[in-house]
């Protein structure tokens, strides 16, 4: 999906690609024993090691190793058996040592690539250049002294995974589907927890525009550390429509870094952006190659839970969804979960209407999770049950519904406690029809005149007289032979 600016000059297209810091998943930081808890009160959780203490020699967190190579089987990318962690060397308040472990030349994950699915019905692959896995830095606060930065080290030295893709972006939009995307999938596999608004997922957007039909590449600028999707998608924009407006001026664009201004919706410049040679890599000497084998990250792919495509396919195909409803379900795999458990021996696609309908809509209404729902899975398969076989209708199964969230009641409970079951002796009904009737002769002497409007009045004071449990088809079906005489 090519998103254009048109100028009344020209067309341009925008060339995206993303780099999008994950934190992984684990009780202690990659190259330490300290926490990683969030939250805690700021430089709780540090170690010598994450604050750069001369001396301090780090130690490789296995648990950090084997959440990179599970991320990189879920986005279908090679496994590097070979790799090698390098010092990245720059200094700032936030980087203890002046330097940074990261990997460079030879990252632990190379290419691969993610399916993700657009607004317009298409689908488009995203390529991964590669994931290499580093130490994060500590926190810079501006906003508690308008004359002091501080620093909290209790982020210093947590480990990060860097997905970097390749420039394959050319709408926001697309954009915006990656990044949803990857949240699902690292969230499935339990490699990061993908809270952007707590800063454990950061997205750096790189941005050039062309002319449509160009080929290769212009100079970039990177916007670095949107904390959503939506202002992801939002800096992407400015940023091209801003490049678009120096090109037309006869400018060029430097290589350079902003930063989004949510106030604003704009970009703003912060630096020159830095070249590969700048921070003069080397190889970290405190730390010996990391080798793989095929044992190893096999037998972490045979651990791998099913990730979304694959669950949504499956749905579509055993519960008769549509894909935009299947989507929806599959996002979260705790929704997933949750779905299949009420959907289990029931009609899927009814239960799937309940759930996204007024399940999701009265938990938005009461600000509750999923986990805090008072309706268990199995008790929607019930109620879509008793519809299914008539013993409550569909209105009364709204009420039904209500009484579920409010009681935590199951439906067969409180359907046999408040007498609730739907009315299908075709003796009571006709008796209920025939005194409606009865008692309404200038309407039924109107509908004969040819007011046939006057159809669902009659339906309506019927299901009214029964209090609602009459069945409904039954009562259209009396109502048409007795009035159509």
């Amino acid at each position: 999906m090519t998103y254009t600016i048109k100028t009344e000059k020209n067309e341009w297209e925008i060339v995206c690609g993303l780099e999008i810091h994950c934190q992984i998943i684990s009780k202690s930081k990659i190259f330490s024993g300290a926490s990683t808890e969030f939250g805690d009160d700021a430089n709780e959780n540090v170690s010598f090691i994450d604050a750069g203490m001369p001396g301090m020699l780090p130690v490789l967190n296995k648990e950090c190793v084997r959440q990179a190579v599970k991320t990189g089987l879920g986005l279908n990318a090679q496994i590097n058996k070979h790799s090698v962690f390098s010092r990245k060397n720059y200094f700032y308040a936030d980087q203890p040592n002046g330097y940074q472990i990261t990997q460079y030349e030879y990252p632990i994950v190379g290419k691969g690539n993610v399916k993700i699915d657009l607004s317009d019905g298409t689908s488009k692959n995203i390529g991964i250049t590669r994931i290499h896995i580093e130490q994060d830095a500590a926190k810079s606060i501006h906003d508690l002294n308008p004359k002091k930065t501080y620093v909290d080290f209790n982020r210093a030295g947590v480990g990060l995974m860097e997905i970097v893709t390749e420039p394959d972006f050319r709408s926001p939009e697309e954009a915006g589907a990656f990044l949803k995307k990857l949240r699902s999938i690292v969230r499935y596999l339990g490699t990061c927890d993908g809270n952007m608004d707590e800063g454990s997922m950061r997205c750096d957007a790189s941005i050039s525009v062309r002319l449509k039909g160009e080929q290769g590449l212009r100079e970039r600028a990177e916007v670095k550390n949107v904390n959503s999707v939506k202002f992801a998608m939002q800096a992407i924009e400015s940023e091209a429509k801003r490049q678009v407006e120096v090109y037309e001026q006869g400018g060029t664009i430097e290589q350079q870094t902003c930063r989004f201004d949510q106030a604003t919706g704009q970009t703003k410049f912060m630096r020159k952006k830095e070249y590969a040679d700048d921070y003069r890599y080397f190889p970290e000497p405190d730390l010996p190659p990391l080798d793989l084998t095929d044992e190893y990250i096999e037998n972490i792919r045979a651990q791998m839970v099913e990730l979304p495509d694959a669950k949504k396919e499956r749905f579509m195909r055993d519960f008769n969804l549509t894909a935009y409803d299947a989507d929806l379900l599959t996002e979260s795999r705790e929704t997933a979960d949750f779905f299949e458990k009420a959907a289990k021996g029931h009609d899927g696609k009814k239960v799937a209407n309940w759930i996204l309908g007024d399940f999701f809509a009265r938990l938005n209404a009461d600000k509750l999770t999923l986990e805090q729902s008072p309706i268990k899975p199995e008790m929607i398969g019930q109620l879509v049950d008793l519809i299914t076989n008539n013993t409550i209708s569909g209105k009364i199964a709204k009420d039904v519904f209500a009484l579920m969230f409010e009681t935590g009641q199951s439906p067969i409970k409180i359907v046999e406690e408040k007498g609730l079951k739907q009315v299908t002796d075709s003796s009571q009904i006709e008796k209920i029809v025939d005194e409606v009737i009865a008692s309404n002769a200038d309407n039924l002497a109107a509908y004969k005149s040819g007011k046939t409007n006057l159809f669902g009045w009659f339906v309506g004071q019927v299901m009214k007289a029964s209090k609602g449990s009459a069945n409904p088809q039954m009562v259209n079906q009396l109502l048409k032979d007795k009035l159509d005489k």
